[in-house]
């Protein structure tokens, strides 16, 4: 077994047999792996992490050459997002973020740019920034990066500009459908231009510079609507933590 060390945030953990737990993983080296720490509950002390779900370790790991079970030996805690747990909003964020995580990211398949994103915007969540806003943009970013976003800079039919008239967006084709277009899926509902370049500015911008982007409850409301049913759509189910954030109706005005 290779013995490798990186840094880690818990996706989830689930009590294994008496004295263990199993959990998954979003690595930076590794991508998502899912571990085993050996008799943690029995004697808490062998580890330096309590394990918490969106919390940032430090692992050290065995990797399995014949399973995708992996014997995690160390896990040090970098930061334990304390803040974002205490507050029912934004756990209710963070648990989406994971969920997306685990759902959207493929076994052990690296990729930094979407570890560091999560990181950031956890950082930023603990620091009291509007959960409701770093959730739309981390949705935004994470399927940009990770290769599995929907296509708002043409018409996903006939590939050419978003020009005049009305704009609609397939979920079955997975984009914009240009007013030339709207046969090709009946089912396509209109979307407002605001929401298109909300979108766009968010893909093409940093995390720092989208945080100042304003979003009105109309648009707000319409982008939630659209990435959330994105998801749905091509994951085949919706995500459990999004019905605990329907419930919570945060205002708007924390946007």
């Amino acid at each position: 077994m290779a013995i490798l060390k990186t840094e880690a945030i818990v996706i989830n953990k689930r009590d294994f047999r008496e004295t263990s737990l199993l959990a998954d993983f979003y690595t930076r080296d590794h991508g998502k792996i899912r571990g085993i720490l050996k008799g943690i509950r029995k004697d808490p002390r062998k580890f330096a992490s309590t394990v918490e779900p969106f919390s940032r370790n430090e692992i050290v790991f065995y990797k399995s050459r014949t399973s995708t079970l992996h014997l995690v030996s160390q896990c040090d805690v970098k930061d334990n997002f304390t803040a974002i747990r205490q507050d029912l909003n934004r756990s209710a964020a963070g648990s989406m973020i994971m969920e997306l995580l685990d759902a959207v990211m493929p076994q052990e398949d690296k990729n930094e740019e979407v570890f560091d994103l999560t990181v950031s915007v956890l950082e930023r969540m603990a620091a009291a920034s509007a959960a409701e806003k770093l959730l739309i943009i981390f949705k935004i970013k994470m399927l940009a990066l990770s290769g599995f976003k929907p296509n708002f800079d043409s018409c996903v039919s006939c590939d050419s500009r978003i020009g005049g008239g009305e704009i609609r967006f397939s979920l079955s084709l997975g984009g914009l459908l240009c007013s030339n277009c709207p046969r090709k899926d009946p089912k396509s509902r209109a979307i407002f231009r605001g929401t298109v370049a909300s979108i766009q500015y968010i893909q093409r911008n940093d995390l720092q510079n989208t945080l100042g982007l304003g979003l009105n409850p109309q648009i707000k409301k319409e982008l939630y609507f659209i990435l959330d049913s994105f998801i749905a759509f091509h994951l085949g189910k919706k995500m459990k933590s999004q019905a605990v954030m329907e419930q919570l109706q945060v205002p708007a005005a924390t946007v």
